[in-house]
């Protein structure tokens, strides 16, 4: 039989609940208002208007929602429970027998449910309105000429010559720089009546300083009554096609639902390609609800005794010394895993372990 929530339960999940919105929405209005300003230095240029800038960052809400919420999830619970406990309210529930792991358990649930919340939207709102944001920035600063499609990748157009890839990266150089890689290329050419003169389909288009190269070259030239096929191990593409352009309009994996990460990392695999980026961010969506339970939890023991005689400021200031721990932590066995070549899977589930192990102690002391 599932127990039923009790009065207290409601208390606590309300007063955590209200810190936590309170919190998350300074720091997402925050970072809408920087990334607002951030778009005037481009608004005039090439039909890019202040309605494009608007309309780019309020798409763009759900996903920073998403990003920041973890943050807004320890700073609100150690807000909220420090209210409570400044005020002997935590205390006065302690005296009527419940222990603390019986009140953590209720800030957890509370908190779960805005987990759940989050996890949802960034499966679905997050990465449709990142889409979005995507496609009326770069339809207003090229002019229209290119356009991104869920699931048809990067399409441009140059002159009678449209071209689609179906996935690609920027890499690093030596000596300094990038090169574009596209994969899976396909380039038609269009005639004066609408009729296909000739497709082309590349393995990779690469562009650096020196240009565009096509490999792994396969061109069929259409006639009236014949079809000509051409095939070259690489070419030169004389192309003034903005290699920028076309990796702003590559999807970047954090962008992108699990679904789609799933789908990218087999089709790298596939063709021999290097697949950790993704695999990074794809499980790092599997981590996200325990991240955020683990780090609120491991917080709460403070509730119980340094918080009980602290100030506002002190609360704040361990709850973003929890979350700036916890994300570093994280930063650094996720670049361990990416330079020692193991499973993302232990990267993620190493750092709420230790935090958990390190809220297990705290209540074994405040205990004794």
């Amino acid at each position: 039989m599932i127990p039923r929530p009790m009065r207290f339960d409601y208390y606590l999940g309300r007063a955590v609940f209200g810190t936590v919105l309170l919190t998350w929405a300074v720091l997402v209005g925050l970072d809408v208002v920087m990334a607002f300003s951030g778009e005037f230095k481009d608004v005039g240029k090439n039909g890019y208007t202040l309605g494009h800038a608007a309309a780019w960052v309020l798409y763009t809400v759900p996903r920073r929602a998403y990003t920041f919420f973890p943050t807004a999830a320890v700073i609100g619970s150690l807000m909220g429970l420090g209210q409570l406990a400044a005020t002997s309210e935590l205390t006065a529930l302690r005296a009527l027998g419940l222990s603390r792991r019986r009140l953590s358990l209720s800030v957890a649930v509370a908190l779960s449910l805005l987990t759940g919340a989050m996890v949802v939207s960034g499966e679905t709102i997050a990465p449709w309105g990142q889409e979005r944001a995507d496609n009326i920035r770069m339809s207003a600063k090229r002019g229209g000429d290119m356009s991104v499609a869920r699931y048809a990748g990067v399409w441009a157009r140059e002159g009678d010559t449209f071209l689609n890839a179906q996935g690609g990266e920027e890499q690093l150089v030596e000596g300094g720089g990038t090169r574009l890689v596209l994969h899976d290329v396909r380039m038609y050419r269009i005639g004066p009546e609408g009729e296909i003169v000739s497709l082309t389909h590349a393995a990779t288009a690469e562009h650096d300083a020196s240009g565009w190269v096509l490999k792994q070259v396969r061109r069929d030239i259409f006639g009236e009554r014949s079809l000509t096929r051409e095939e070259a191990p690489s070419e030169k593409w004389d192309s003034q096609l903005d290699a920028a352009a076309l990796a702003t309009g590559i999807s970047r994996p954090r962008n992108l639902r699990a679904a789609d990460l799933r789908t990218s990392i087999e089709y790298r695999e596939r063709n021999g390609l290097d697949a950790r980026d993704y695999e990074d961010v794809y499980w790092s969506r599997w981590f996200y609800p325990v991240n955020v339970l683990a780090l609120c939890l491991a917080a709460v023991p403070f509730a119980f005794g340094s918080l009980r005689s602290g100030g506002m400021g002190k609360r704040l200031f361990l709850g973003i010394l929890f979350a700036l721990g916890f994300w570093l932590l994280q930063l650094f066995f996720g670049r361990m895993a990416g330079a020692l070549k193991f499973d993302y899977r232990v990267a993620y589930a190493l750092p709420p372990i230790l935090m958990l192990g390190i809220s297990a102690m705290l209540f074994r002391r405040k205990s004794g």
